[in-house]
């Protein structure tokens, strides 16, 4: 086996019609020695009759039915004329046969065998002759079969390769997609929370310097608070970006118990929040504890920004095997659309963002008018997994 993966390495470069023409001059070869080694001096046409078994050769690979046609054809009149002549094995007819059962259609290939065994039987003049003929023929034919099922083999595994090939690069570039998605939601709710609670506590600061000095140095103190929270989870950003090996070690995964500072700094910013994350919620997957924590801090962004409210109000609680994620306030709230959705909740990226976390976490989101139609509220539930049903199943 080791030979013939040489063999065909070495003779891979070569043209098909050298290799073949070789094969041509050793078939000839065969022929013409057979002829010269007879007992009969033989006259130069039977020379040249044993040379013509070889002459198509080099187009076996291109037209193989025709091809073995030749040289049989070549051989049946050097056996009718100058039996005694004929080699003891026609090599040109057992190449022929090979490149047949090799090549050709399954129709095409077992009706040559037929043929080839039936002319064998009949026109061998002993039975030791004819077993041998019947013989070489089928191992010609066996071969050529064996390298055919091969080669399809190779093609087969080849095409597989080929399509995990391209699932393989599909996968990467989704899971490309798929962070850049999560890389950008966290950018944004990173931002847009620091900067929005910065920018009022900024715009409040001059008018209270004067008239409440302790008033303005909380508001400084908040905006220097929430500006250090944010660098330092931008650079835990940025580092997963620098370092593709750093994986989820160095990704933001912010705590359900971190939302109480997240409340403290709105509460900074004029805005009076309370809130309640009940106890005994257990093991709570740190995706789903990552989604509720940016949810929420989505949530307050969209209150401080836009709904004039204040009030805000925060629940976070455990029923059965979800994690229930409330935020609602006081404020203007927003106008229904025609199909009774709330306007901006497939258009901003902050409504979006609470959905599409909610969904990668298998849950849902909704966002909408408070009761009586009053403020806003924003409501989330997040199936706990694998986690949950365990703990559920033990107690």
């Amino acid at each position: 086996m080791e030979s013939a993966t040489r063999w065909r390495v070495r003779t891979a470069g070569l043209s098909p019609y050298v290799l073949d023409s070789v094969l041509a001059l050793a078939s000839a070869a065969v022929a013409v020695w057979a002829v010269y080694n007879d007992d009969v001096a033989w006259p130069a046409w039977v020379y040249l009759l044993a040379v013509a078994t070889a002459v198509p050769l080099p187009w076996r690979r291109s037209a193989p039915l025709a091809v073995l046609a030749s040289s049989a054809a070549a051989e049946i009149a050097l056996s009718a004329l100058a039996h005694s002549a004929n080699a003891q094995v026609p090599l040109a007819g057992v190449i022929g046969l090979y490149t047949v059962a090799e090549r050709c259609s399954d129709r095409v290939r077992w009706s040559v065998l037929v043929v080839a065994v039936v002319a064998n039987v009949i026109g061998t003049h002993s039975p030791n002759g004819m077993v041998f003929s019947v013989l070489t023929s089928a191992g010609s034919f066996v071969f050529g079969s064996l390298v055919r099922a091969q080669r399809q083999l190779a093609q087969v595994q080849a095409e597989r390769a080929r399509e995990a090939g391209e699932r393989a690069a599909s996968e990467s570039a989704r899971a490309v997609a798929e962070e850049r998605g999560r890389i950008a939601r966290e950018m944004h709710d990173i931002l847009a929370h620091a900067v929005s609670l910065m920018v009022i506590q900024a715009e409040a600061g001059p008018l209270v310097v004067r008239g409440d000095p302790d008033r303005a140095i909380r508001a400084f103190d908040t905006i220097a608070d929430t500006g250090r929270d944010a660098m330092v989870q931008l650079r835990r950003v940025l580092g997963v970006l620098k370092d593709p090996e750093a994986g989820q070690q160095l990704a933001p995964q912010p705590r359900l118990s971190e939302l109480a500072d997240v409340a403290e700094r709105v509460r900074r910013a004029g805005l009076a929040v309370e809130f309640e994350l009940a106890d005994g919620l257990g093991a709570v997957p740190a995706d789903v504890e990552a989604a509720a924590y940016r949810i929420v801090q989505e949530a307050l962004t969209n209150t401080v920004k836009h709904s004039g409210a204040d009030r805000a109000a925060i629940r976070v609680r455990r029923s059965r095997d979800v994690l229930e994620v409330v935020v609602s306030d006081n404020g203007r709230g927003v106008p229904l659309g025609a199909d009774r959705t709330v306007a901006g909740w497939s258009g901003g990226r902050g409504l979006v963002g609470i959905r599409e976390r909610a969904a990668a976490c298998g849950g849902r989101a909704e966002a909408g008018p408070g009761p009586q139609g009053e403020g806003f509220l924003v409501s989330a539930r997040l199936p706990l997994g694998r986690a949950g049903v365990l703990e559920r199943a033990g107690g």
